[in-house]
């Protein structure tokens, strides 16, 4: 059996069928096979086939109703943002009154740190890892710009060993146990989006609060890639986009989280809007806000509906599928996909080798990334990213993915590099 025909066989006999017939897959130049062998849904999701339906009927009762479809369209949208709760709170392990749909990543870490950034005395640093997304280094940069303070020493970025490429946990929990009581918030990556590595959430939770600092979490790589257990783990706050993984849309509307101790204390400051008012009393346009105790208290503005429904048609394939399903699939995908890249020269897999260590990425160090990506998909019809100057993700997504897209990678790759 050549590696082709195993793949094909893997696909028909896996526990998880693809669901990829609900996607809308990208076609394949060249004419050798009809669709994309699609490995960026950690970039961009695809679209799910619900989604133009979705969106047509909002734009519809737009149409007949105007104004009067806030509260009398089929999904009234004056309170729209309830129905992705729950989904959302599944997806995450979080409680519903601690989830909230709203904003974009970037916008809901700032309104989390200005509840929960509050340097104090000696107790005035945030420790994010050193390959933290570019947008994560500058918003913890301006917030300690923001409270007075030099970004080059109240943010600490901590490094991998000399030469190797993930951050360890226990040196994690080292740095905590040693340096814990200068640090205010800690603030990394669930899943490290340049290497693919899943952090140890629960240990560095448990590290960073037991030293007395905040614990909140970029989930951007992370929500919808591996099962996440919030509430249970502790974690202060988090927040995460919904374009990638969750196949939202380009630019979807994001989701954060913050623990019930916090959403039930009404001491704990935040930056305050419209909609962050209890939807009981939001209508008598009080000049006093009246808080609810929920995640949503950080809401600002109404929800923008066309941005949410795509949102919530991807969430109810979650809903249907389940998390621990997904994540066994993808441990199987990505299985496969290591072990026909790994005995290629020329590239080498930075992204750590046990499977509960990654997510459904892999991270490939070779030269000319941007170039190689461009001829994967010009001429092999296989979609994934790069990193300049040295790195191509790909990113076998359990949703749409299969056994013969990985057999299709590995091939172009064994074509390329050679």
């Amino acid at each position: 059996m050549n590696a082709e025909e195993q793949a094909r066989r893997l696909d028909a006999s896996d526990p998880l069928p693809t669901l990829r017939d609900e996607f809308l897959v990208p076609p394949a130049p060249g004419g050798t096979y009809d669709e994309a062998a699609y490995f960026a849904g950690n970039s961009l999701g695809l679209q799910p086939r619900t989604v133009a339906e979705r969106l047509t009927e909002e734009l519809d009762d737009w149409a007949r109703l105007a104004v009067e479809a806030h509260t009398q369209g089929r999904r009234p949208w004056v309170d729209y943002h309830e129905l992705l709760r729950e989904p959302a709170a599944r997806l995450v392990g979080a409680l519903p009154h601690e989830v909230v749909a709203m904003n974009s990543l970037t916008v809901n870490l700032h309104l989390l740190m200005a509840s929960f950034y509050r340097p104090a005395g000696t107790r005035t640093r945030i420790v994010i890892e050193d390959s933290a997304f570019p947008s994560d280094s500058y918003a913890v940069a301006s917030q300690a710009v923001h409270h007075g303070l030099d970004p080059s020493t109240t943010v600490v970025r901590l490094e991998p060993r000399p030469d190797e490429e993930n951050l360890r946990t226990e040196d994690v929990l080292g740095f905590l146990e040693r340096e814990g009581r200068t640090v205010a918030l800690v603030l990394l990556g669930g899943v490290n989006y340049l290497t693919g590595q899943l952090m140890d959430m629960p240990a560095i939770t448990k590290a960073g609060r037991a030293a007395g600092a905040v614990v909140g979490w970029d989930l951007a790589h992370a929500a919808g890639n591996v099962p996440l257990r919030l509430h249970d783990w502790d974690v202060d706050f988090a927040a995460w986009c919904t374009y990638k993984y969750l196949n939202g849309g380009p630019g979807a509307v994001a989701g954060c989280f913050v623990h019930e101790r916090h959403v039930r204390d009404a001491s704990v400051p935040k930056l305050s809007g419209w909609w962050g008012t209890d939807p009981s009393v939001r209508f008598r346009m009080d000049p006093d806000i009246a808080p609810p105790a929920s995640a949503d208290a950080w809401q600002l503005s109404n929800p923008p509906i066309l941005a949410l429904a795509p949102v919530l048609a991807s969430l109810e394939i979650f809903d249907r599928v389940g998390m621990d399903a997904l994540r066994a699939k993808s441990e199987r995908l990505t299985a496969h996909l290591a072990s026909r890249l790994a005995p290629l020269n020329g590239l080498e897999i930075i992204t750590p080798p046990d499977p509960a260590s990654r997510g459904a990425q892999l991270s490939l160090r070779v030269d000319d990334a941007g170039a190689l990506v461009r001829r994967l998909a010009d001429a092999h019809g296989v979609i994934a990213d790069a990193r300049e100057p040295d790195v191509v993700r790909l990113a076998p997504v359990p949703l749409y993915c299969t056994f013969h897209d990985c057999h299709r990678a590995a091939d172009a790759f064994v074509r390329l590099l050679n």
